[in-house]
């Protein structure tokens, strides 16, 4: 399967945390047909395990994507039948207004988030984001009808398909973190290729938005000997200062911060300069908000990286990437992975 057809597959999937199992048979499929072992843990995470080509060796690589999205969940049903909702995740509410979602109850329901027309707003109501609790979702159907379909508690997902933009761009939902997905369905491609003698541990983890609580389970379960966290960084764009901010199109962020081995890190920016993989750096002081946080601080601590795609408009429908910095970082990761071995890896974790 292509990659941009499997990015769409998912995109346009559904899949809030918490509820990324209708991800799960498109997810395990395609990474299966790659994998020598494919299991679901208990929480939900799905691990394609690569075996190395030395039985006697036994490093792992653990490498985590996640897969689900952040989305919303009925709260209140008013007499009206229109819908109250409440956020999974951190949703920007400024940009719920006007937008189409499915509300996923007995069967999906189309619906809307309203608001009151300009004319009829105050110049203070117009001057002022609408807060989450002001706004519902009209399905058109009475309270009556509502009831039969939906309850409190179930999820909502903003309805986008994933669209292409000019050259390797493209556009829509969830493109944090089903990109990273993709990034590990390009790793899994190229070990195919490549002689390795780590096991490499390819994970799409769940529950990321809400805490990164299937890093924290499948970590504990893998111990690998080094983890790596794929997931996006803020790409340039008029409104962010330049200094947070990596280019679309320009290769992969490699972090650098407390969070991140210094010696691992050296070595895939050795391997990236090697095969000329276009990198930039990201600079990420603090913990970094990603898997490879929950990955670090896991057992007796997980020597981690991470690895940053370029993305626009975070957390909102309308995300932008660019695939090239997809293929990069899957390349980038598979020779990485090929580079480790029994000999060089206790230099290499040495401080």
């Amino acid at each position: 399967m292509e990659s941009t057809e499997f990015l769409e597959r998912l995109s346009n999937g559904f899949g809030p945390s918490g509820y990324e199992y209708s991800l799960k048979d498109s997810i395990a499929d395609v990474m299966g047909k790659y994998a020598d072992e494919l299991k679901v843990d208990n929480l939900g995470n799905i691990i394609a395990i690569k075996r190395g080509n030395k039985k006697e060796s036994k490093i792992k690589i653990m490498v985590a994507a996640h897969m689900d999205e952040i989305g919303l969940m009925v709260t209140a049903i008013e007499d009206n039948g229109f819908l109250r909702f409440t956020q999974i995740g951190g949703i920007d509410q400024r940009t719920l207004l006007g937008q189409e979602v499915i509300v996923h109850g007995e069967k999906d329901l189309f619906g809307v988030i309203g608001v009151k027309p300009p004319h009829l707003q105050t110049r203070d109501e117009l001057d002022k984001a609408v807060k989450m609790e002001d706004m519902a979702i009209d399905i058109g159907y009475s309270k009556e009808e509502v009831e039969k379909i939906v309850k409190i508690g179930d999820v909502i997902t903003i309805r986008r398909k994933l669209t292409h933009l000019l050259n390797e761009k493209y556009t829509g939902k969830a493109l944090d973190d089903r990109t990273g997905i993709i990034a590990l369905y390009e790793c899994i491609k190229e070990l195919k290729k490549l002689n390795h003698e780590a096991d490499a541990y390819l994970v799409s983890t769940v529950q990321e938005e809400v805490g990164t609580r299937g890093a924290y389970t499948s970590t504990y379960g893998i111990n690998p000997d080094i983890g790596i966290a794929v997931d996006v960084g803020f790409a340039s764009s008029p409104e962010i200062p330049k200094e947070y901010t990596l280019d679309i199109g320009k290769g992969p962020g490699i972090t650098i911060g407390g969070n991140i081995h210094p010696g691992l890190r050296k070595k895939l920016v050795e391997i990236a300069k090697e095969y000329n993989i276009p990198y930039q750096f990201e600079v990420e002081p603090g913990p970094t908000g990603t898997d490879a946080r929950a990955i670090q601080i896991s057992r007796e601590g997980i020597p981690a990286l991470c690895i940053s795609l370029p993305l626009k408009y975070m957390h909102t429908s309308v995300e932008v990437i660019d695939m090239n910095d997809i293929k990069n970082t899957g390349k980038l990761l598979a020779l990485f992975i090929a580079s480790i071995s029994k000999e060089n890896l206790e230099g290499l974790l040495c401080y």
